[in-house]
């Protein structure tokens, strides 16, 4: 059966323009508090394939998005080529092994070794292929990664930061460590995305949240030739699977944009206009709807036609310019998936 979602990440005419949020399986619905609730933590959660695949699919249900993403996080990587890793409340992610010499990242396990210890992640893809088949309805499922420069922001500083201080003196002063780092994470992200697709996803997107931290000039060489080697990786071994790159706050970047993929999604920092002048001809846009405008119904449709107006339902998918934010009603994101099929004519 095709998939309205997976039609429009390779540019296809749909009837409608299909529309999913970054973080809908997340804290805003009172359904996953209950299932993280019940499985102690966020990370027990992330290794429990059964809870997993339960608040993958509960955004399907509630607010009617028409793909589901793999719930996870970005740092199951790191963890699996053996740093240390836990959540703090109300600090986040933190490891308490930092890498800042060879020898540190040495210690670290790569390849296939490091990507076959995902083993939870492969299992939440079965259940949730299982499940979705059964349905018979034309909701696709999205596997994800961290692009490998955002992964080592976490694995270098130890933790989020806002100045990325360790990362960019060694990107400065010592180039080579990075590009070591780098080049170690990129070959367990190639090999983790292909192990997603044999589970059974339908689309994978490499997520580069931190990609505002690197000057523009420096961009290229230290994170999206690194997320293009795994794009085109992926379409050269399975051209059939969509793949979308997420760099988030890089506007000055875009006329040096290229690569072999599918989606480019656009973040909130960006007019959907100007992204569609520099890169609507080579690659289908996602988003970029700002996600504090959730907080008003009015402010989102609004947002949500002016976005529709400059695609013209053309080579597109709706999407938030970043996460939903968990104090978000649920019939606001509810609001937005109903504008979003709306104004581009879903019957």
């Amino acid at each position: 059966m095709s998939k309205i979602f997976v039609d429009a990440c390779f540019g296809k005419e749909t009837p409608y323009t299909p529309v999913w949020m970054m973080r809908q399986a997340g804290r805003y619905l009172p359904e996953y508090m209950a299932v993280r609730k019940e499985a102690g933590n966020f990370l027990n959660l992330c290794h429990d394939p059964k809870k997993a695949a339960e608040v993958t699919l509960q955004p399907l249900d509630i607010v009617g998005v028409d793909a589901a993403i793999l719930f996870s996080d970005i740092l199951v990587i790191p963890d699996e080529m053996g740093m240390d890793l836990s959540f703090i409340k109300g600090e986040g992610p933190k490891f308490s092994d930092p890498i800042r010499e060879q020898k540190e990242l040495d210690r670290l396990i790569g390849g296939e070794e490091a990507a076959s210890k995902l083993t939870y992640v492969y299992e939440t893809i079965k259940i949730l292929r299982e499940e979705l088949d059964k349905r018979g309805d034309e909701k696709a499922l999205i596997g994800f990664t961290g692009a490998p420069w955002t992964l080592a922001t976490y694995m270098i500083e130890g933790q989020g930061t806002k100045t990325y201080n360790i990362c960019k003196k060694m990107m400065y002063s010592n180039p080579e460590l990075l590009h070591n780092i780098l080049k170690k994470v990129t070959e367990v992200v190639k090999l983790y995305l292909e192990k997603q697709i044999q589970a059974g996803v339908d689309v994978v997107q490499i997520f580069d949240s931190w990609a505002a931290a690197i000057e523009p000039g420096m961009y290229d060489e230290f994170s999206w030739s690194y997320m293009v080697e795994i794009a085109e990786y992926i379409k050269e071994k399975y051209p059939h699977i969509p793949v979308i790159m997420f760099p988030k706050g890089i506007p000055a970047f875009y006329d040096k944009v290229y690569g072999n993929f599918d989606v480019f999604g656009v973040d909130w920092s960006a007019k959907m206009a100007y992204a569609k002048e520099k890169l609507g001809d080579r690659y289908v846009l996602q988003g970029n709807m700002e996600p504090c405008r959730l907080y008003s119904k009015e402010a989102t449709t609004k947002c949500v036609e002016v976005i529709q107006e400059t695609m013209q339902g053309k080579r597109h998918i709706f999407n938030l310019g970043h996460g939903i934010l968990p104090d978000v009603p649920v019939e606001n994101a509810i609001h937005f998936v109903n504008e979003c099929h709306r104004v581009s004519g879903k019957k």
